[in-house]
């Protein structure tokens, strides 16, 4: 007992993983390479970002889960992993979204609708009126079966009240590619990995998911500005988990560090260029902001009633 408060005196004596359930290029991925450069200079140790894409990030969080809880394995959790997929999965989960050490918050991230730039809709409504006049033959793209995505999807046909095509895919990156070439006709996209192609007018952006405008896109209507979809309304967001048992000291000094480095204004900069806002909490705060989003996406999945199989 005598060696352990120095041993986490000394951590981290070795590379710290953060472990993301996405592939390279989306928006979680793009976020924590950007965290762990300025995480690694405050923590004067090397940061190794892995992506493990699969199952909405579920094959990821049980990854970390069950690894050692020593600090030196992280997770980025998202939306997904502790708001929608417990809701989704449950008993198929493969792990237990409050079985982890909260580290801190690190970002919120809006979604954008996003369209093919030939796609006759310049707005939400008009849209919606293609959708319904086109009767079940327009599809949109997702970053895989639960995604906030899909249900973004799920919600905007819902309001709509019309009946269109989900397609799924491996990433956010993939879904926003097939958007492009036009294989599907809408998708709604994070941000940071949509808005050099929006800015490019490769993909057009005809509105964004959360309660106010995006200061990127500034001329760019919420959802919610268009009658009939008042109160739509998503935030996603990500933060830093750690395996459930890890040393309250090193929670502790990974939280002052990632709020050290949050506070960087090269990385804040760096993270409002791509469309997310950066955000800071304790532990604590992380716990009880988990808690409430499980309680809330129950809800929503329960409205919208998607089952994954």
């Amino acid at each position: 007992m005598a060696g352990a408060p120095a041993a986490d005196a000394a951590y981290p004596e070795q590379p710290i993983k953060i472990v993301i359930g996405y592939a390279a290029g989306g928006t979680t991925d793009i976020l924590a390479r950007a965290l762990g450069e300025q995480l690694g200079r405050v923590l004067n140790q090397s940061i190794i970002v892995e992506n493990k894409p699969g199952a909405a990030g579920n094959i990821a969080a049980t990854y970390v889960q069950q690894a050692a809880p020593d600090g030196y394995t992280l997770f980025m959790a998202t939306v997904s992993s502790h708001g929608i997929n417990p809701a989704l999965y449950k008993d198929k989960l493969g792990y237990d979204p409050k079985g982890y050490a909260p580290v801190g918050m690190v970002a919120e991230i809006p979604l954008v609708l996003i369209a093919n730039p030939k796609l006759p809709a310049g707005n939400v409504q008009e849209l919606a009126a293609l959708c319904k006049a086109k009767g079940g033959e327009m599809n949109y793209a997702s970053s895989g079966n639960g995604s906030p995505v899909h249900l973004a999807g799920a919600m905007f046909a819902q309001a709509a009240h019309v009946n269109i095509v989900h397609v799924p895919y491996r990433g956010g990156a993939l879904a926003n590619t097939s958007v492009m070439s036009g294989e599907t006709q809408f998708s709604f996209a994070t941000l940071p990995a949509a808005l050099p192609q929006v800015k490019a007018g490769t993909l057009r952006a005809l509105a964004v998911t959360t309660r106010e405008r995006s200061p990127q896109l500034p001329d760019v209507p919420t959802v919610a500005e268009t009658p009939g979809f008042q109160g739509y309304e998503i935030n996603t967001w990500n933060a830093l988990l750690a395996p459930k048992g890890t040393p309250q000291a090193v929670v502790d000094k990974l939280n002052g560090a990632l709020r050290q480095a949050m506070a960087s204004p090269e990385l804040r900069k760096r993270f409002q260029a791509e469309g997310a806002a950066p955000r800071a909490s304790t532990p604590a705060e992380l716990t009880a902001f988990i808690d409430a989003e499980l309680s809330k996406w129950a809800g929503i999945v329960k409205g919208v009633n998607i089952k994954i199989d």
